[in-house]
């Protein structure tokens, strides 16, 4: 059925490495060749901005797969090489090297890159990102023998790294235009658990701080001046101001692209020969009726499996719904759902106990749960967004009432 079938993937990441292993499960026979443009096989990303960063984790345990699964799988594997275009009539990708693969079907699974800083001295040598294991070992080197770093941006990247840091020893401040911390992506409650808890492990939480000038010498960040006129010293700062699609090739192409390269129910694009899975993706979100980019490891996991089930033409897995989560310290987060237009948020348990849960909802419909250190509440919330389960919402908040008799 697609012995003869060639599938290139480009992207070496989460989304890339699941799709290798769900076409071969699939039955998938056809050639597959993975092209990425870093040195490293597919590996796991999270531990990067916390296990990695305190070496606690050595290399082989972030590969996806063992090196030798390639080789067993047939994968042809070319690393550390770019595509510098997309012939979608010929249905070749050109090389930096100058080579040529030719695809039936092409999946680009190209990520996103950190939004840089805009400001003059953004360049210093000690103002890094964090997306890569080539991101991490420089953040690791820079935070070895540093004293202070500077968090610029509150999200959960940045405040899994200000974790990280301060279990290494460092001074950490982080720095938020914002309000609050994780603004953006977080109820009100979990933002202020947060801030507490970070200040109690001795982070320093800049809030409603915008920054004037980087200033440096020699290359070197060594002070940021602030707005308000404050300036401080840091002798190293991670910025984590969000993401940007790597969609570049995909527009050069002349795919539909929209914050990110679009696609449909089957993660296909524009192109019926071509299709995008994990951050790049702009995709069909069945259960919350909206077109939404998901920066998250279930999103790639489901949209390799849905891509596998297109090629080897069986039927599409069951829609999933979204699921974050986030380690800083001793406090797991877990997230089911995305809280679009919520109206109403109900905490159930004590967040002084380190352990409660926020559902959030929207005109009497759960769409998401913040679990902290309460995994059941995940999994029950998680359960009832995809069944769409009416619950009745004045349990909720009553933890004398076991969560799984919260339902109408």
């Amino acid at each position: 059925m697609n012995k003869n079938k060639k599938v290139v993937i480009v992207g070496g990441g989460h989304a890339g490495g699941n799709l290798i292993a769900s076409l071969r499960q699939a039955g998938f026979s056809g050639s597959i060749t993975l092209v990425s443009d870093e040195d490293a096989l597919p590996y796991h990303r999270p531990p990067l901005s916390k296990s990695w960063l305190k070496e606690t984790t050595a290399i082989n345990r972030l590969h996806l797969k063992p090196p030798n699964f390639y080789d067993e799988k047939l994968v042809d594997v070319v690393l550390g090489t770019k595509v510098d275009k997309i012939d979608t009539i010929a249905k070749k990708v050109f090389l930096e090297s100058g080579a040529e693969v030719e695809y039936d079907y092409l999946v680009l699974a190209t990520g996103a890159r950190a939004r840089s800083i805009t400001l003059s001295g953004g360049e210093f040598e000690n103002i890094l990102y964090l997306r890569n294991l080539a991101d991490a070992e420089n953040l690791k080197s820079q935070l070895s023998g540093a004293k202070h770093l500077a968090v610029i941006g509150g999200g959960y990247i940045g405040l899994e790294v200000a974790a990280s840091a301060r279990q290494l020893g460092l001074k950490v401040s982080v720095i938020e235009r914002e309000s609050r911390l994780l603004a953006r992506v977080a109820s009100e409650t979990l933002s202020h658990f947060y801030q507490q808890y970070h200040q109690a492990q001795g982070v320093d939480v800049l809030l409603r701080e915008n920054i004037a000038e980087l200033n440096g010498r020699d290359g070197r960040l060594q002070s940021v001046l602030f707005e308000s006129g404050e300036e401080r010293p840091f002798d190293v700062a991670l910025v984590g101001i969000g993401a940007i699609p790597n969609d570049d090739l995909a527009r050069e192409a002349g795919l539909n692209v929209d914050n990110g390269i679009v696609v449909d129910h089957q993660a296909r694009t524009s192109d019926p020969s071509i299709f995008a899975i994990g951050d790049v993706s702009h995709r069909p979100i069945p259960i919350y009726d909206c077109h939404f980019r998901l920066e998250n490891i279930s999103n790639t996991l489901e949209q390799a499996k849905i891509v596998a089930s297109v090629l080897t033409e069986q039927p599409l897995p069951p829609d999933e719904v979204p699921w974050f989560w986030s380690d800083q310290y001793d406090i797991k987060l877990q997230i089911a759902g995305l809280a679009i237009n919520t109206d109403q948020d109900i905490v159930r348990g004590d967040p002084e106990t380190n352990a409660f849960s926020v559902f959030r909802f929207r005109k009497g419909t759960l769409m998401a749960v913040e679990a902290v250190n309460t995994p059941v509440d995940f999994m029950v919330g998680k359960k009832w967004i995809g069944s769409d389960t009416k619950l009745d919402m004045k349990l909720i908040a009553d933890t004398s009432v076991n969560i799984k008799d919260c339902t109408i």
